[in-house]
């Protein structure tokens, strides 16, 4: 479970400020998938991340209850000179999994090849994106937070990716962040919906990706109307 409690967040960005997060409460449930929803520049990535403990917010708290990985697909933390191999190793360790058992399915799972054995700095983005998911996917969470990440790979990459992800979500729960809501409506039975830092909940996935399009129309209109001024 996720316990977000009076959470605030700003940002000023030329001169501009930008609210993220207004003053947001919001409980997720364990066991629960729910898509995160929201136009370009919402702040949907910077929740998540305040979420995964990667960024402060500037008021507020947020509980978890249980396990939560990091976010799924995200890279950035592995060390450059250290091979594919030698990182799932240390992910292993920090996160007390069994390391050869970790390392066995990180290598069959990713597909690599020999360069799981290379220094990760040799890697292109996608083959980073293969080896942190096959990472996440290796470890049993309570809650997975997930970015986009089944759009990784080619056609039998992203079939491979999403069956073992929905399995997962057997046991699991789940907060999605994908411009597909077809995905969302595939992984999700709830759905919540980021708009000028207000967060709405939607026990029905349909209706928050309804109120989703609806938020878009919206913003197109505004933005048609700036141009014609």
């Amino acid at each position: 479970m996720i316990e977000i409690r009076n959470l605030c967040k700003t940002f000023v960005l030329e001169g501009k400020r930008r609210v993220v997060a207004d003053n947001i409460n919001m409980v997720f449930p364990t066991g629960v998938s729910v898509g995160l929803l929201g136009r370009n520049g919402a702040g949907k990535s910077t929740l998540m991340s305040m979420i995964a403990g990667t960024s402060e917010p500037d008021a507020g708290t947020i509980k978890i209850h249980g396990s939560i990985s990091w976010p799924v697909g995200f890279n950035g933390s592995f060390h450059p000179e250290l091979s594919g191999a030698q990182n799932t190793r240390f992910v292993a360790r920090i996160y007390g999994v069994d390391t050869d058992s970790l390392l066995a399915y990180v290598e069959d799972f990713a597909g690599l090849g020999e360069h799981f054995y290379l220094p990760v700095r040799t890697y292109s983005s996608g083959m980073k994106s293969r080896l942190s998911f096959g990472v996440s996917m290796g470890i049993r969470f309570d809650t997975y937070l997930v970015d986009e990440v089944t759009s990784v790979g080619d056609a039998v990459f992203k079939a491979k990716s999403a069956a073992v992800f929905k399995d997962r979500l057997r046991s699991s729960g789940a907060l999605v962040v994908s411009h597909s809501t077809a995905q969302i409506k595939r992984l999700c039975s709830a759905a919540v919906v980021l708009e000028n830092g207000r967060l709405t909940w939607f026990d029905d996935v349909r209706e928050g990706i309804h109120q989703h399009l609806r938020n878009l129309d919206i913003a197109e209109d505004l933005d048609r109307e700036l141009e014609d001024d």
